[in-house]
């Protein structure tokens, strides 16, 4: 793990950074999202893919693919977790009161 960050540390840090760009211009979406089912079927499959990746279950190549891709997603997530609060810090402080 200490080689996948010091090697990948650039690409690490794009992820971040197009995490926060992505929750940062996502919290204006007003759509529907995904239904409880899908979620649930998403968290099952990220959950499946940790545990191969802790188990050492894909050997080799494909196996460090993995471990990078899910340590990408997770900058990811928390790149976009950042942004979308920060957006909402920013917005809410700045936009004028709902006249009544």
């Amino acid at each position: 793990m200490p080689y996948l960050l010091s090697f990948h540390m650039g690409w690490l840090i794009g992820s971040v950074l197009l995490g926060f760009c992505m929750g940062w211009i996502s919290v204006v979406q007003r759509g529907n999202g995904t239904s409880k089912v899908t979620a649930r079927w998403l968290a099952v499959l990220a959950a499946a893919l940790v545990a191969a990746s802790f188990a050492h279950v894909v050997p080799g190549r494909f196996g460090y693919w993995l471990d990078l891709g899910l340590v990408m997603f997770a900058c990811y997530l928390v790149g976009c977790t950042i942004g979308a609060w920060l957006r909402d810090r920013v917005v809410a402080r700045t936009a004028p009161p709902a006249p009544l």
